[in-house]
């Protein structure tokens, strides 16, 4: 069960809510490796001068390394910011860093509009060892916190990035996260929150609680078989592709046969690609081009795998009309996709 105290207090300040979550900034060194085992109570107890920011108030949610972080538990935090939202002028959720931009994505699409600040934040290192990012990210959280930042976003290494666009692209150095196909919404300097984008948001948020969990993942590998893609069709709903570079599959052992067959099961096929940086374009190539143009596959344009994965959870949580979903899907939330064909031109051309 979650618990909650109030840490420190002062007049007249904003009132934040930090939600733990566990992961490696709440970690201590076990037997079998770190291990979350501090309360929120206990980080904020690291940074005392939290209390010359703002008021702090402390829910201790989960306790996960993040690696067992599950659909079932982002809508655990949902409904408990759902619960404290008009409570508080802004949240702080510390999560585990290799889970934390697929949780930053899912919130996006689950608390959509939100005018005030929900930070995500975490570590590479505990923050009880000398040498630790711990710190320096929890303070520039609990400062964007309190600023006009709305909506999900991810603060870490003194980068502000948008929950839509957020990817770990380093597994130990402190400059953990990449913005990925947009720019950062600011920088700290100093502890200073430089703002270059402000997000847009309505008076009111809107919460979403209902997902399809049934959304799967497959990266494709040079000489892979259908029956892979077979297997993963039959257990789910809906099967992302991480195809290569701007995005195809090939034109040899029955793939395009494989999707076909699955769409007129009703299932839904989203092609994107391994690459990074700048997206997919399907028409560039003949092994793109039939999939878009005659099976009608969703193409994931700029989006991150995260995004892709978590817009189709709460979509399929909604709907399985397929005109309806491929309308949702190309509809922007929260800066996700610039790009869709037809719709907005393509931003590096």
């Amino acid at each position: 069960m979650p618990t909650k105290g109030t840490v420190f207090c002062g007049n007249g300040m904003k009132h934040i809510l930090l939600i733990g979550t566990g992961g490696t900034i709440a970690s201590e060194i076990t037997e079998t490796g770190l291990a979350p085992e501090l309360t929120t109570e206990q980080l904020l107890s690291h940074i005392p001068s939290i209390r010359d920011i703002c008021q702090a108030d402390c829910v201790q949610l989960l306790n996960l390394d993040s690696t067992n972080m599950t659909p079932i538990h982002r809508q655990t935090i949902v409904r408990c910011l759902r619960e404290h939202y008009w409570s508080y002028d802004g949240f702080v959720l510390t999560h585990g860093t290799d889970t934390m931009a697929y949780t930053a994505a899912a919130l996006s699409y689950m608390v959509q509009n939100s005018p005030k600040p929900i930070i995500l934040t975490g570590a590479q290192k505990p923050i009880g060892f000398d040498s630790t990012d711990s710190k320096e990210n929890l303070m520039n959280a609990f400062r964007c916190a309190t600023e006009d930042l709305p909506g999900i976003s991810i603060v870490f290494d003194n980068k502000v990035i948008l929950g839509t666009r957020a990817k770990k692209t380093r597994s130990k150095s402190f400059h953990a996260f990449s913005s990925i196909n947009y720019p950062y919404l600011g920088v700290l300097r100093d502890g200073i929150l430089l703002r270059y984008i402000r997000q847009e948001c309505g008076s009111i948020p809107h919460f979403y609680e209902e997902l399809d969990t049934k959304v799967s993942l497959v990266k494709l590998i040079p000489g892979m078989s259908r029956e892979v893609l077979d297997f993963l069709f039959a257990r789910n709903d809906a099967l992302i592709i991480e195809s290569f570079g701007v995005g195809g599959v090939p034109d040899t052992g029955d793939f395009y046969d494989c999707i076909r067959e699955w769409k007129q099961k009703g299932k839904f096929v989203i092609l994107t690609t391994q690459v990074e940086n700048e997206g997919s374009d399907l028409g560039v190539y003949h092994v793109g081009h039939r999939l878009k143009n005659s099976l009608g596959v969703l193409e994931a344009y700029d989006m991150t795998t995260e995004s892709v994965l978590a817009k189709m959870m709460w979509i399929l949580g909604m709907t399985r009309d397929p005109e309806t979903v491929a309308r949702m899907f190309y509809t922007p939330v929260a800066q996700d996709i610039l790009w869709p064909a037809g719709q907005i031109a393509h931003p590096l051309r």
